[in-house]
């Protein structure tokens, strides 16, 4: 029996695909993204612990494809007055590509739309098992200099960009997303770059993620520091004027994750 290793299930999100949705956390990830907002699944899928309240307190359940459905079910009716469904978010999702593509093919069995958001920061082998079960593909898009890249995340460009164009080729439809954190995607040639690449693909709609301080308290919990946090929030001209610089592009752009 496969399963996987979850750190949350999330309902009613509206942020993460189409519509009312239900996210499903799967621990595991490459990188080292310095602004993460769920830095307790950074790392390999194993699970942990932080200390929270003065208690000690897991991080992460193993849990079949059947545990994983029982409870997405129990929101169908919002799935189906919403054109919403189910998402599979980290973490990143591809670590556990396995597992992730027999709960999306459980899912599409049941009629209920799936999405991923990944980083594509793994071999091309595991995108491609989830693919055929993915509606929708949300995948970010950071840090485009590949010196930069590597050396603040640990992304290798070349590999993104592979994935990305895989998943254009899918019959999923992809989201390009670009969070927007200041100093690390926020500098104009980074913006220029990702503009320039996905101008270059055709692509016709983006979404933008500003910068948030959610997550910051987590890094507490396992006692790491968090280097963020004296960062100050984006204003709200700020995120205009990168919305403006890819409408000016005829890119669609949207604003998420501020409401």
């Amino acid at each position: 029996m496969t399963r996987g290793l979850v750190f949350n299930i999330q309902r009613y999100s509206i942020h993460d695909g189409t519509g009312i949705r239900t996210i499903v956390f799967l621990k595991g990830c490459p990188l080292k993204c310095p602004w993460c907002s769920n830095p307790e699944s950074q790392g390999p899928v194993r699970p942990s612990v932080w200390m929270k309240d003065g208690a000690e307190e897991p991080l992460g359940k193993w849990m079949s494809v059947d545990e994983v459905l029982h409870e997405v079910e129990k929101d169908e009716i919002f799935y189906r007055t919403s054109n919403g469904g189910v998402t599979l978010s980290g973490g990143e999702v591809l670590m556990q590509a396995d597992f992730a593509a027999e709960l999306l093919k459980e899912v599409k069995a049941l009629g209920i739309s799936t999405a991923i958001e990944t980083t594509g920061a793994l071999p091309l082998k595991q995108i491609r098992k989830v693919l055929p079960y993915t509606d929708q593909v949300l995948f970010d898009l950071k840090i485009m200099d590949p010196d930069k890249a590597r050396q603040i995340i640990g992304e290798k460009i070349s590999t993104i960009k592979q994935n990305f164009e895989e998943a254009l080729n899918s019959p999923a439809h992809v989201i390009p997303r670009i969070p927007l954190i200041p100093g690390y995607t926020t500098p104009p040639e980074n913006l220029r770059q990702i503009r320039d690449y996905v101008t270059g693909l055709g692509i016709k709609e983006i979404h933008i993620l500003p910068f948030h301080q959610y997550g910051s308290g987590k890094y507490e919990y396992l006692k790491r520091s968090y280097r963020l946090k004296d960062t100050p929030l984006l204003k709200q001209e700020e995120v205009n004027t990168v919305k403006a610089f890819f409408e000016s592009a005829q890119i669609k752009t949207v604003v998420s994750g501020l409401e």
